[in-house]
């Protein structure tokens, strides 16, 4: 069943792994059928910082208006990033502090200790690079940046991640290996 799909790159470079993550997962869920954006997040203009946090309104860009508006058509979203200290890079964050705000992902309740989530029937992947070894990065350090976008973010929202997908350790990695990783970005995009 053809799906609307918006695949977010979350690296400050087009021109990295991530970056050719993104191409074959873009074209394998084309050629699938689905309905594909693109948000290159080095590509946006805005500014990520949550000046003033929640106490008053920033008002948001013209890129960060579009991008809510992609979020809202998407019934499927994949975000494809790096793993740097742990976590998610900075412009990954600040995209998250400004796009993802009380009244458009989540309402605040009066007397209640959980938002109501604004973006239920989403689903997403993650695809994550990362120079740690996956497992090491799962068992030792207990994946604080998959936690926090998959459980802190997206889940907290109501969208529901389907897969993870764990490439690295990238630096040293073989052509022969990178191609492999691509081929499973290319499977896990095309169901």
């Amino acid at each position: 069943m053809s799906k609307r799909v918006l695949v977010v790159l979350g690296h400050p470079s087009g021109e990295s792994f991530c970056g050719a993550l993104t191409e074959c997962y873009v074209d394998a869920a084309r050629s699938a059928g689905h309905e594909v954006r693109v948000l290159r997040l080095d590509a946006l203009n805005f500014d990520p910082v949550l000046r003033a946090g929640y106490r008053q309104a920033q008002p948001l860009e013209p890129d960060l208006l579009k991008a809510q508006a992609d979020i809202t058509w998407a019934e499927h979203l994949a975000f494809i990033y790096p793993i740097w200290w742990g976590g998610i890079p900075a412009l990954m964050k600040g995209f998250f502090d400004r796009v993802f705000l009380p009244g458009f992902a989540f309402r605040y309740r009066t007397g209640k200790p959980f938002p109501d989530p604004l973006l239920k029937g989403r689903t997403a992947h993650l695809l994550v690079t990362m120079d740690t070894p996956p497992w090491y990065f799962r068992w030792v350090y207990r994946m604080p940046g998959l936690h926090q976008v998959r459980k802190t973010t997206l889940q907290f929202c109501g969208i529901k991640p389907l897969n993870t997908l764990m490439f690295g350790p990238i630096l040293g990695s073989s052509p022969q290996r990178r191609e492999a990783w691509l081929k499973q970005a290319q499977g896990i995009a095309s169901r």
